[in-house]
């Protein structure tokens, strides 16, 4: 059985470039273009993993991350993201408990590395 990543951004771009990636790998992806979607297909989703865009319109991705943990406290969340200060990464790994935190641009092998990581599974 594979696993399922969700990816959380409100860029479709980055959707269709980690599903490339990560399909090419064997891991399913299902995307969401918010956070109140990503919050309505968590059920019927039932992803192994969430990679989380934060600056989203409407609901960020800091609320969205509480929000996931309220539902289901086991999937495990890495932050994708374009915030690459040390404070936002010392926010999202030390403050929020977020299992990784990639910064935008990331190459392919890391995508790769990080997400089979957070979802257990042997690095290549």
């Amino acid at each position: 059985m594979s696993q399922v990543v969700m990816v959380v951004d409100d860029e479709p771009d980055t959707i269709d470039l980690v599903r490339l990636v990560l399909e090419s790998e064997g891991i399913d992806v299902v995307g969401a273009n918010s956070g109140n979607e990503c919050l309505k297909m968590i059920d019927s989703s039932r992803p192994d993993a969430i990679l989380l865009d934060i600056m989203m319109p409407e609901m960020d991705g800091w609320e969205t991350f509480h929000k996931i943990k309220e539902k289901d406290a086991t999937i495990p969340v890495s932050m994708l993201t374009v915030k690459s200060q040390e404070f936002d990464k010392m926010l999202g790994l030390h403050v929020l408990k977020a299992d990784d935190y990639i910064t935008k641009p990331f190459g392919r092998k890391e995508l790769v590395e990080r997400t089979k990581a957070l979802l257990g599974l042997k690095q290549s």
